[in-house]
């Protein structure tokens, strides 16, 4: 070989220009043979793609998916929650139905009149009295414990409006209202509607009332757009019964403003009615489903 004077190699027989040829073994890139490095990377870039057909990469290219596509397919598999259907996003919540009705069902046997035998050979009669409620005369109280109160109209209607909530989105849940000496409470943001658990051991009727009563809420926010939205007046009618009325002058209601004492006036006029919580959430609410914030 000789070299001509711009650099390139002549063969020192014919003079003609000489070629590079390529070695026979692999060529090495770092230690490691860049054939086998490009196959392991190209191999690393399919194992990131996504399922299903892909397009044959080029060897030559190396045409690797965009770094945050490989991110996504190099994530750890979703837990098997995240594969289930998501819970419901209303219901009954901290107890089954099942037990509610049990409790409902042993606080209900206080409410049956018991006879007492006294040692003169007389008889003494217990019965417990809701305020509004008559005294009974001993024919009635007699006829009370021969055919005992069934209570099983409330424990349908608690049942039913159990079920239109939970349709609606509404959470109810037996924990202490946040406000101080309520039975119940309406918390429109939260879409929960908190309920004291002391009220179960008052039994099917009182815990009826507190539910239907706070039911009556959940339409009124309904009434105003959605089930989150601020409560409105439905126009239902705001006499309160005379046993009630004093209750709207408790503490409880002391800073209340006058839509708050509207708002408040509607849900005991009415919460005695069997079948009317129902009937206004079902006529002013949304399912969850297709409700604005029902997540």
């Amino acid at each position: 070989m000789r070299r001509r004077a711009d650099g390139v190699w002549l063969c020192q027989e014919c003079g003609a220009p000489l070629q590079r040829r390529v070695p026979a073994g692999p060529l090495l890139l770092g230690g490691v043979p860049l054939v086998a490095g490009l196959l392991v990377a190209l191999g690393f870039g399919l194992s990131a793609l996504p399922p299903g057909p892909q397009p044959l990469q080029r060897l030559t290219g190396l045409e690797l998916p965009p770094v945050d596509e490989l991110s996504l397919a190099l994530d750890p598999p979703a837990p098997l929650a995240a594969l289930l259907p998501p819970p419901s996003v209303g219901g009954l919540e901290g107890i089954d139905e099942a037990s509610l009705m049990d409790q409902l069902a042993r606080a209900d046997a206080a409410w049956v009149p018991r006879a007492e035998r006294l040692p003169d050979g007389g008889t003494r009669y217990h019965y417990k009295r809701r305020s509004g409620d008559p005294q009974l005369s001993v024919a009635e109280i007699r006829s009370l414990i021969v055919n005992p109160p069934s209570f099983g109209r409330e424990r349908l209607g608690i049942a039913e409006l159990l079920g239109v909530l939970a349709d609606v989105g509404v959470r109810v849940q037996l924990s202490p209202p946040r406000k101080l000496g309520a039975a119940g409470e309406w918390d429109p943001r939260a879409r929960s509607m908190r309920v004291k658990p002391a009220v179960l051991d008052s039994g099917s009727v009182e815990f009826f009332q507190v539910l239907n009563h706070e039911a009556i809420h959940v339409a009124q926010s309904c009434r105003n757009g959605h089930v989150r939205a601020t409560p409105r007046p439905l126009g239902i009618g705001e006499q309160v019964p005379a046993e009630l009325a004093p209750v709207l002058n408790d503490a409880l209601y002391s800073q209340a403003s006058e839509l708050e004492r509207r708002l408040e006036r509607e849900a005991y006029a009415n919460q005695n009615r069997l079948g009317i919580g129902v009937d206004l959430v079902r006529a002013h609410c949304r399912p969850a489903a297709s409700a604005p914030g029902a997540g």
